[in-house]
């Protein structure tokens, strides 16, 4: 049997993988029912998003493995890339 990650990215052509990267910057906030988690990496500017129904620990200064496609967001009236991520895992 293929490891998750593996299947993930043969069915979703778009998916990335990056594994071993370090986030220095961890926000959580609520919206709603869910905790929108905002990772930012190091030598990466877009910011990596994604909701949880609770918080989460901090990642901050962790390396991880993340699972994400690129989306845009308008914020202000301005459209901005992000990246959608699917999974995350600690490294």
């Amino acid at each position: 049997m293929k490891p998750v990650p593996k299947i993930l990215l043969e069915r979703h052509g778009e998916l990335i993988q990056s594994e071993g990267v370090t986030v220095v910057s961890h926000i959580q906030r609520q919206v709603g029912e869910w905790v929108v988690q905002t990772l930012m990496i190091k030598d990466c500017d877009v910011p990596f998003k994604y909701k949880r129904p609770q918080r989460f620990k901090s990642l901050l200064d962790h390396k991880v493995n993340l699972i994400y496609y690129p989306a845009k967001e308008v914020v202000g009236g301005f459209e901005i890339e992000i990246m959608q991520v699917v999974r995350v895992r600690r490294y």
